[in-house]
């Protein structure tokens, strides 16, 4: 009699064990789905970012960059419309070989928005990513959509 009340309660305590180990793998499985619109919005986030971190990254090893190169060229010119001309032909050439479909890069602080390089309709562009990089007094804002 006793091996038998022993048998039943190992048999139940192995039943309750599957039990909680299949409710904890329903709980996981539900909690690890992921909203497909919520993935988007970080992938086109890491986008401007990404793209502004090779602007404002070193060159070949040195300690210029490219937000840095423009600032110089800016600033020595006292923002002449010359030195904005230049400095748009360098980042049309910069923003060509990156091979981006729909950005535009422009200066916030100094030059009132000035818009040195975009491609793409920014006003009719649905979902935004911006980055935003500080050099000196300039403040560069990338937008990619």
């Amino acid at each position: 009699m006793l091996d038998e009340k022993g048998n039943i309660f190992i048999i139940e305590a192995i039943l309750a064990i599957t039990l909680l180990l299949f409710v904890f793998l329903v709980f996981n499985y539900t909690i690890s789905i992921s909203n497909s619109d919520y993935s988007a919005q970080i992938k086109e986030s890491k986008n401007a970012e990404d793209i502004m971190e090779i602007l404002s990254g070193k060159i070949n090893f040195t300690d210029r960059t490219f937000i840095g190169d423009i600032s110089v060229i800016l600033n020595d010119n006292e923002n002449s419309k010359e030195s904005i001309h230049e400095v748009s032909k360098l980042c049309d050439e910069k923003f060509s070989s990156l091979k981006l479909k729909n950005y535009r890069f422009s200066e916030t602080n100094i030059l009132n928005d000035e818009v040195f390089s975009s491609s793409g309709d920014y006003s009719s562009a649905d979902n935004v990513s911006v980055a935003i990089r500080t050099y000196a007094d300039y403040s560069y804002t990338l937008s990619v959509w």
